[in-house]
């Protein structure tokens, strides 16, 4: 089926101005040639002429500036319909680019914070390593003769197979159960035990900063000081930064002997 094609406001103007201005010319030439004929007509002089075509030609020039007026209006309409279809899109697309720059950035932070997971359990295999390492130092026959070498084989069996925190809460009893004299020299008492502790800080510490840098809210970085590594790990260094008075005497010792 043929489509019918309305005419437009505009376009309706437009053969009416037209229309309007043939008949004007129209009846203006039968006028002419009814009332002055032609011939005469070319022979008046060119200022009468002139006032002839300024006083005839004036009505038309008035309806075409009234007819631009109303063409101009609505094409002024329709451009700030579309200027406002335009913004409205504009709006549209900005908010959808929001959403998707929000998407990116939580899958960003999804990824990042599945790095740090695989990342924290190597370091806490690293960090339960040293906590070993200064068990087996003040625990095991080369220590006070506590534990004996077997059951450090067996600890250090268990934390091969996977148990977490072995040594960690191991240390963690000893600090509650000790005095606080012999808890800083627990982890602070010697060379080695310092040089394992001040290990086990710098590594949790960058843990630390791993874990706030992918997480805004706090809750990986309050998980990894809740566990038995991060109490750990605030033991060690309240005890470094507070020791006992035979704990200052001891460090300066230390010191003066390295």
């Amino acid at each position: 089926m043929a489509n019918v094609l309305v005419p437009s406001s505009a376009d309706r103007r437009t053969v009416f101005g037209v229309a309007m201005t043939f008949l004007w010319v129209t009846v203006g030439a039968i006028y002419i040639a009814r009332g002055l004929g032609w011939q005469r007509f070319f022979e008046q002089p060119l200022g009468e002429m002139g006032d002839f075509l300024d006083g005839a030609f004036a009505p038309l020039a008035f309806l075409w500036l009234v007819l631009g007026l109303f063409i101009q209006q609505r094409e002024l309409s329709a451009n700030n319909h579309a200027i406002q279809r335009q913004h409205e899109i504009m709006l549209r697309t900005a908010e959808s680019a929001e959403v998707q720059t929000r998407a990116i950035a939580a899958n960003e932070l999804h990824a990042r914070q599945d790095t740090f997971i695989d990342i924290a359990q190597l370091v806490a295999n690293q960090l339960e390593v040293i906590a070993g390492m200064l068990f087996l130092s003040s625990q095991g026959e080369a220590g006070d003769g506590v534990v004996s070498n077997d059951e450090m084989d067996q600890l250090w069996g268990r934390m091969s197979s996977g148990e977490s925190g072995v040594f960690s809460r191991r240390l963690l009893l000893l600090r509650v159960s000790s005095e606080p004299a012999a808890g800083w020299a627990l982890f602070w008492g010697t060379p080695i035990r310092t040089r394992h502790c001040e290990t086990f800080i710098h590594s949790f510490e960058r843990l630390l900063r791993a874990a706030e840098g992918c997480d805004p809210d706090g809750m990986i970085a309050d998980a990894v000081r809740g566990g038995a590594q991060g109490r750990l790990y605030a033991i060690m260094r309240e005890l470094r930064d507070n020791p006992p008075p035979t704990g200052r005497l001891l460090m300066s010792a230390l010191a003066g002997s390295a």
